[in-house]
């Protein structure tokens, strides 16, 4: 079928932009946290609003109102995980994962690279990216909760603090297990 009549064309107009307007407003309305860099969490819960929108705009049998409760319903269950990941380590583990540490000290952790399913070339690129040329002048490379890669050059003062938290700095010093 490729025309099923005006009416229909008017419904999905209508509802189209009234239901993106409401989904905008909601994403305003719960703040930055929402709309920031994914990780698998947040790419779900934009998934499911990508999903909810879609229903709502395509399907006659989802009135406005429930699209509009749906998005508020998945809008504050990303509030509600965040906020309880900002105050509870085990929720921010459940919710985000940790960030994994896959070089230290110019060495890779092949244990670490085998769990993030990670390559030596992947670890090398980053490394490039980050306008170095050399393994040795890297403190550390890390896999950050969102995907992406943190590349940490040696501190003056030896203090690493920004690698508190990441799981891996005792790999290096752990010999490793044949996985």
């Amino acid at each position: 079928m490729l025309f099923s009549g005006w009416d229909s064309l008017l419904r999905t107009l209508i509802v189209g932009v009234l239901a993106y307007v409401t989904l905008v407003v909601f994403l305003r309305i719960s703040g930055k946290r929402t709309l920031s860099k994914m990780n698998a969490f947040d790419l779900i819960v934009t998934i499911a609003l990508g999903s909810t929108l879609a229903t709502v705009l395509l399907s006659r049998d989802v009135a406005l109102a429930e699209g509009a409760l749906a998005f508020a319903l998945l809008i504050c269950l990303q509030f509600v995980v965040s906020w309880s990941s900002v105050r509870a380590r085990w929720v921010r583990r459940l919710a985000t994962g940790e960030p994994l540490m896959l070089l230290y000290s110019g060495e890779f952790l092949p244990e670490a690279l085998r769990k993030a399913r990670v390559t030596e070339d992947e670890v090398r690129a980053a490394v490039r990216s980050a306008g170095i040329d050399s393994l040795t002048k890297v403190h550390a490379v890390v896999l950050e909760t969102d995907g992406s890669f943190s590349v940490v050059r040696p501190g003056e003062d030896g203090n690493a603090s920004s690698l508190a938290g990441v799981v891996g700095p005792q790999l290096a010093r752990e010999p490793t297990s044949g996985l």
